[in-house]
């Protein structure tokens, strides 16, 4: 069995190759030396799933995401956001937590999310006498929210490169994002004790104005459940839905809240494109690398040694968790699972995992491994943006990583948790 390409690919990380480009160049020197394989496989691998109908749900969303940004939208689900919890302890702390909830079903790119909260709340809560590495700890950590609740832009490719049902997934991270979301709330609740941080306004907001900042935010609230429901009873497949999204938001920016402008067109086609691109190279050149592990019959291989270590299903996901969260420190969250979900799905399912359960598990993993150091993504996202060094923001980041690795486990041994929600909706899973 040839293993060259797998070397070249640890070289290539460990000198800090971009991912990529570290694929497409693993690959060349075994399709240059094998005469049974043309050079020109490498090209017709990328263009094959360039091509591909499901893989442009992930542009669409995207696109979807980075219109809602400049549609009002976030404006109204931040204000919402304040009426139910900013009368708590540390209220703007948790107000940035509830808003990376209610984003997650906006834009699904936790990315996004972090960004945009960096410059929204990170220098409000400066003001009103937060740290700043508090304030950016909160926001990077929320920011994990985002790709587990419905639509996950991570969801999207695992759903695509595992062909497993896209709404079922969705359906299956919304209990794991609202645990995420609690657990992060008492976590920012007992720090905020601590150092005496006070609520955002001074008393609970009253019903009435609660349900009216709810009407004004209904147009956004009721997107992610639209789109539930619209894959549930067949209108329109994930492709289709990444449009549909991306025209509701459109419509809604420009006619309801009339907060969108033709100008800013260029500035949310760039921010689209700059998001895809990397996501779409990485796609695409890892299905050149799964070319080269199915022809060399990696996958099975890998199955019948993981089995043959342990047929313990538990086990096996306590090697899946501990595998992620390695790499997750040095590669991107994203990264990991187009190069890890088709190696160990076989095996999941040979050990009678169901995949969908198995699917929100990679995806906890990949969000987790954005804020752990030394390379996660959202740290140097936000420590950029806010101006801050990124060893002051990983240390107040560690009570956030604890808890959520508390909610990983939970999840990954309590399937209930993630299986419940498409039981309820799809029956059968």
């Amino acid at each position: 069995m040839n293993f060259i390409p797998c070397i070249i690919l640890a070289i290539c990380f460990a000198l800090g190759v971009p991912v990529a480009f570290s694929l497409i160049l693993a690959c060349i020197p075994y399709f240059v030396m094998d005469p049974y394989i043309s050079i020109n496989v490498i090209i017709q691998r990328m263009v094959a799933n360039a091509e591909s109908t499901s893989l442009m749900a992930v542009p669409l969303f995207i696109v979807a995401g980075s219109i809602m940004n400049y549609s009002g939208i976030t404006n109204r689900l931040m204000n919402l956001a304040d009426a139910l919890v900013g009368h708590l302890t540390g209220g703007l702390g948790h107000v940035n937590v509830v808003l990376s909830t209610m984003m997650g079903g906006i834009s699904g790119s936790g990315a996004a999310d972090a960004s945009m909260e960096s410059k929204l709340l990170v220098p409000e809560m400066e003001k009103r006498g937060y740290s700043r590495a508090f304030s950016a700890a909160v926001t990077a950590a929320s920011a994990c929210i985002t790709p587990i609740i419905p639509p996950g832009v991570g969801m999207v490719v695992f759903a695509f490169v595992c062909e497993v049902s896209l709404g079922k997934l969705f359906c299956a991270g919304y209990l794991p994002g609202l645990m995420m979301c609690v657990s992060m709330m008492i976590v920012v609740g007992i720090i905020s004790k601590k150092r005496g941080y006070k609520p955002s306004r001074e008393k609970r907001a009253s019903a009435k104005e609660v349900w009216k900042l709810t009407k004004d935010a209904a147009w956004a609230l009721f997107l992610p459940f639209g789109l539930i429901m619209g894959l549930r009873i067949g209108m329109f497949t994930a492709t289709e839905g990444g449009a549909m999204m991306a025209l509701y938001s459109l419509l809604v920016g420009k006619f309801v809240y009339k907060e969108l402008k033709f100008e800013q067109t260029p500035q949310i086609m760039c921010e689209a494109v700059v998001s895809m691109s990397s996501v779409m190279l990485i796609l695409c050149a890892a299905n050149v690398f799964s070319y080269y592990l199915s022809w060399e019959r990696i996958p099975q291989a890998m199955s019948e040694l993981l089995i043959s270590v342990s047929g313990n299903k538990f086990v096996f996901l306590l090697m899946v968790n501990v595998l992620m969260l390695i790499l997750g420190m040095f590669l991107d969250g994203m990264a990991c699972m187009i190069i890890l979900a088709p190696l160990l799905a076989p095996v999941a399912t040979a050990l009678g995992i169901n995949m969908i359960h198995f699917g929100i598990t990679m995806c906890l993993n990949c969000a987790l491994g954005a804020i752990t150091p030394p390379f996660g993504t959202y740290i140097f996202l936000v420590a950029g943006t806010v101006k801050l060094k990124a060893d002051k923001l990983v240390k107040e980041l560690v009570p956030f990583i604890a808890v959520c690795l508390l909610v990983l486990g939970l999840v990954t041994y309590i399937p209930w948790i993630s299986m419940i929600v498409p039981k309820l909706v799809y029956g059968v899973v």
